[in-house]
């Protein structure tokens, strides 16, 4: 073959497989002129046949364009020119036009090296009518979900609550105007806040362990108290609920908090009621203990006063040893009553809970019918303990006790126990609390028993099986509301005519409250080992003369001198007037303007050497200046002993 025919067909074989391309294609050389195109360019612009030779001019092309109306009216020469002189460039260029017919060409020229370029056409209308439907559909569900997010906002921010979503960090990614302004933001700057940085890092430290908990795909509610801007303190209950996919990953948690202050006014105004309910039946058993309490000072007083004082140390001693401890267990229960019926303690504790159990005891001994034996087992050796607020574990006690009175009409037996169990997860299920260890306490009774009817209502609030007027239906609901709040349950087990057993479950805790002193010495042997003083001279202050003679002969006994005041005017001024003076002992409530703890304020002002002491017959006595044992003074509660009143004084004297 020759070569020039060998040449030929290899550009035919070249034009071939252009032609089999599904885009338009061109070359013109240095001086515009065609040097080659494919068939794709002619089907593609319907350009003319006879254009379709090496040499036509671009200005053919062009001017076949301009007389169509591919470039628009106007000076059909002027378009040309403008067109060759921009091809003349030589430059890389990308543009898209679209022709009269509606149809997108993209246009896209590279320069070649010895002058010329290179273009390739390309139909686009498909592609450009499928982006701008996408790009219409995006605004259209962009609008809708604009619309949606509106709407759940309009609804969010109308809800009386607060609404948030955290995602894990945590990290705020929504709140409705109530939350963000809760803490103090606009919904705009609380998104893409840290959980300290919106709620504070005090109130994050108490919360974040359930926010750990929602994270790990947990639904978790819990409650915390903040000071509002008036001053006030709000209660709110927070529950979270974790937003997670179908295969468990969790991507964030839902927040809902809700002001639950009044209610949890209105829980504490009725567990005060039942308190009272529960101190007015104790009253009866209290009264028959203070009898025989009395009966023990009575007999002892009187045998000694028939004596005419000839009695020896030894007789003495058998006399005033049993009526010290009666003063001391009419203290103590007067104490317990007192703390019991107050119930002031709102903040858990941690709280041994075998010394609780045996306290209970001390109030019910006297307010059972002898036909009721009450029967306690402690536990194991080794301190059970829980975080609990212990007048209202009391509280609970004391009202299953008393149920399990009433249900024993005829008598029987009424015991708790105290013991550990591990509640593992399908009974937790059961009772709705989480698996893990627990302290449990059972009451149990030999009572009539409760049917399935009783039992599934028995915790509905006003819900009584008792005669109308005997109960109020709030014993157990209070129960139950109590162990809820302490992370804990209530297992009810009764078999009518085979008695009940009733089981509080509480998280267990590490550490015990220290309970009082069960050693049982007297205060005659305690004289033996309380601090004395040398003579230093101490200024009492007591308006009740007999009860001033009697603190005046104890200080007397334990080795000080002793000046009483009647009031505090008096004591003010013996204050300035003795430089000798060592210590002051006031009684807090007193007649006149002044009580105890201002006049120790004013005695402490001009004499700071001077050590003071306060004593009081009221149980967490509160003034206008707040709690008496917050004021900087040490308190002893009457009556004390003389081992207590012998270490305060040691006390305030070394200074």
């Amino acid at each position: 073959m020759k070569p020039e025919d060998q040449l030929q067909s290899q550009l035919d074989l070249l034009q071939a497989a252009l032609d089999h391309v599904n885009q338009g294609f061109s070359v013109f050389d240095a001086d515009l002129k065609l040097v080659a195109w494919n068939r794709g360019l002619w089907e593609m612009l319907d350009f003319p046949p006879g254009l379709a030779h090496r040499g036509a001019h671009l200005a053919d092309f062009l001017r076949v364009n301009a007389e169509r109306g591919e470039y628009g009216p106007g000076d059909i020469e002027g378009k040309i020119q403008r067109r060759l002189e921009r091809a003349q460039q030589f430059v890389p260029h990308y543009f898209e036009r679209v022709r009269p017919n509606g149809q997108i060409i993209a246009v896209s020229g590279t320069p070649l090296p010895q002058g010329g370029f290179v273009t390739t056409y390309t139909d686009v209308t498909e592609t450009r009518r499928r982006q701008e439907k996408l790009e219409q559909t995006v605004q259209e569900r962009t609008r809708a979900l604009q619309q949606s997010e509106d709407w759940l906002r309009l609804v969010t921010d109308n809800i009386p609550a607060l609404i948030a979503y955290m995602a894990p960090g945590p990290v705020f990614r929504f709140a409705n105007r109530r939350y963000a302004e809760w803490f103090g933001h606009s919904v705009a700057s609380i998104v893409g806040r840290t959980g300290p940085e919106v709620v504070g890092e005090e109130l994050f430290r108490e919360i974040e362990p359930h926010i750990a908990k929602a994270f790990e795909g947990n639904a978790v509610s819990y409650e915390y108290a903040r000071k509002a801007p008036d001053g006030g303190t709000v209660h709110m209950r927070s529950t979270l609920i974790p937003d997670m996919t179908k295969d468990g990953r969790t991507l964030g948690a839902f927040v809902l908090s809700l002001d639950v202050s009044e209610q949890k006014q209105n829980e504490a105004t009725l567990l005060q009621s039942q308190r009272m309910d529960a101190v007015g039946k104790l009253t009866g058993g209290l009264a028959h203990d203070f009898n025989n309490l009395l009966t023990i000072l009575m007999g002892n007083l009187l045998s000694l006063s028939r004596k005419h004082g000839a009695v020896d140390a030894l007789e003495m001693e058998k006399h005033l040893t049993p009526m010290l401890k009666a003063t001391r267990r009419g203290s103590d229960l007067t104490h317990r009553l007192l703390a019991f019926s107050r119930g002031e303690t709102v903040t858990p504790q941690t709280v041994e809970l075998s010394g609780l159990i045996a306290n209970v005891s001390t109030l019910l001994n006297g307010s059972l019918p002898a036909s009721i034996t009450l029967t306690l087992e402690p536990g194991a050796s080794r301190p059970i303990t829980a975080k609990i607020d212990p007048t209202q574990l009391e509280t609970a006690l004391v009202n299953l006790a008393f149920n399990a009175r009433d249900a024993m009409p005829d008598g029987g037996t009424l015991a708790i126990a105290l013991h550990t169990q591990n509640i593992e997860k399908p009974v937790a299920e059961t009772l709705d609390m989480v698996p893990g260890p627990y302290a449990a306490i059972t009451v149990s009774d030999s009572g009539v028993g409760m049917d399935e009817v009783t039992k599934l209502r028995v915790f509905e609030p006003f819900f009584t099986t008792k005669t109308f007027g005997t109960g109020s239906g709030l014993g157990m609901s209070m129960v139950y509301g109590f162990m809820k709040q302490a992370g804990g349950a209530v297992d009810i087990q009764s078999t009518p005519g085979r008695g009940t057993t009733i089981t509080l479950y509480l998280p267990l805790a590490r550490g015990a409250k220290a309970g009082p002193r069960s050693d049982g010495r007297s205060d005659l042997a305690e004289m033996v080992d309380v601090p004395h003083g040398a003579g230093e001279l101490i200024l009492l202050v007591e308006d009740d003369a007999d009860v001033a003679a009697v603190l005046a002969s104890q200080i007397t006994e334990l080795g000080y001198t002793v000046m009483v005041a009647e009031d505090a005017e008096d004591a003010r001024h013996l204050a300035a007037d003795l430089p000798e003076l060592r210590g002051v002992l006031s009684d807090i409530v007193m007649p006149g303007q002044i009580n105890g703890l201002t006049l120790a304020r004013d005695i402490k002002a001009a004499r700071a050497d001077l050590g003071i002491a306060l004593m009081t017959g009221y149980a967490n006595w509160t003034g206008a200046d707040g709690r008496a044992d917050d004021c900087g003074f040490p308190v002893l509660p009457k009556p004390f002993e003389s081992g207590s009143l012998a270490r305060t004084l040691k006390q305030i004297t070394d200074r």
